[in-house]
């Protein structure tokens, strides 16, 4: 798995769970995905993602580019 599907992965995770969160234990919890959307974002502009460099350094995933 590259960085890239794995980030899609853990965005959709991260947003699914934040739903769950809002719903059953406080509505506050939706300003958490208010912070994963801006996070994404953001990411769209910049390139840069934290979640990316985990992936990179502690899981050892490559990017596309490494794979090809």
């Amino acid at each position: 798995m590259s960085q890239e599907k794995a980030l899609t992965a853990f965005a959709g995770l991260m947003v699914l769970f934040s739903v769950l969160l809002t719903q059953f234990v406080h509505a506050n919890f939706m300003w958490f995905t208010v912070f994963i959307g801006a996070n994404l974002f953001q990411q769209s502009f910049t390139g840069f993602c934290p979640a990316t460099l985990f992936f990179k350094h502690v899981l050892g995933l490559k990017s596309e580019r490494e794979l090809a």
